[in-house]
Formats: C-alpha cells, sequence, structure tokens
C-alpha cells in the first residue's frame, strides 16, 4: 500500500489550497481600502473633487475582502458559530457537528442563494452593467459576480471540510488538537 493519501483526500486539500491563497490575496486589499479610502478623503475634503471611480473601487474592494475570503475564514474556523457549547466537546463530537452543519446547513443555504442570484448575475453579465455615476466604473457585473464567488468558493470548502470530517470519522485520519481557552 502506498503512502499517499486517497484521491479524495487529495482533492480537499487542493481545494483547501486554493480557498487559502485567494483568501489571502483578498486580505491584502485591506491595504487598498485604507490607502484609497484616505486618497478619496483628501481629494473630497481637501481639493473638493470627487473621486467616484476610485470610491467604487473602495466598494468593489470591501465586497471581495469580506466574501472572497469568506471561505478562508470558514477554513480556519473564524466563522459564526456557538463555540460556548462547541469547545467543550470532544474531536469526535466537533467533526459531527461540523459535517452535520455543513450538509444541513452550509450546502443547502449555499445552493439556494447560488440559484437564487445565478440570473441576477447573469443579467448583469448580458448587459455588461455599468455604474449608474458619472465618471463611475464601467464594471458592475463584475462586482455582482463576487457573490457568485462566495457562494462556490464557500461550496468547495464545505466538500473538503465534509471529506476531511468523514475520513477523521473513519479514522483515517487524526482529529485536530482541540484547545480549549
Amino acid at each position: 500500500m502506498s503512502d499517499s493519501p486517497p484521491v479524495l483526500l487529495k482533492l480537499a486539500r487542493g481545494i483547501e489550497t486554493l480557498n487559502a491563497r485567494f483568501g489571502q490575496a483578498c486580505a491584502w486589499l485591506t491595504l487598498f481600502l485604507v490607502l484609497a479610502t484616505a486618497v478619496v478623503v483628501v481629494l473630497r475634503y481637501g481639493f473638493g473633487i470627487g473621486a467616484t471611480a476610485l470610491q467604487e473601487a473602495v466598494m468593489y474592494a470591501h465586497a471581495l475582502v469580506f466574501m472572497g475570503a469568506a471561505a478562508w475564514t470558514l477554513q480556519r474556523g473564524g466563522h459564526v458559530r456557538v463555540d460556548i457549547f462547541y469547545q467543550k466537546c470532544s474531536p469526535r463530537r466537533q467533526a459531527v457537528i461540523d459535517l452535520c452543519g455543513h450538509l444541513f446547513l452550509l450546502l443547502p443555504v449555499c445552493l439556494f442563494l447560488a440559484w437564487n442570484s445565478w440570473d441576477y448575475v447573469a443579467s448583469s453579465w448580458a448587459t455588461r452593467e455599468v455604474s449608474n455615476e458619472a465618471g463611475g466604473l464601467a464594471f458592475v457585473y463584475l462586482q455582482k459576480s463576487i457573490i457568485l464567488v462566495l457562494l462556490v468558493s464557500l461550496i468547495l470548502q464545505a466538500v473538503a471540510d465534509i471529506i476531511t470530517c468523514g475520513y477523521r470519522l473513519a479514522g483515517r485520519l487524526p482529529f485536530a488538537e482541540v484547545h480549549h481557552g
């Protein structure tokens, strides 16, 4: 028997790597948010100059920081959860809770949102929707696509987590250490 991980585990690790790298890239946008917001404020209040395109770029970046990094946040355990109870559970019980949460909450909600937002995003792409503001960006359809980026990355992360939980519960992967703090 070889020491290489099974195909499903390789898939899970690949998804985790993809989501981590994308999340880290989105996190770097916070630097742009701070600098661009400062420029907008200085231009507006220091020189009386409006910078609509830059303001909209800040809005796009803000959406990417939160929606683009959501799967990475889930991967790192930074999502909202009732930790009062969860943290006191054994690693096995935590894996069962995570598995059930992904199967019965996260995946259904993401699939529902993807189904309901598809036409919204597709319509925007069909018309190559642009900003209603004079001097605004001509990429509103890209901003709306961030919704689908959020949902696809969360669905993929849920799949990776389900695979990992399954291997742990089957005794084919060790449980992560629990830190009660």
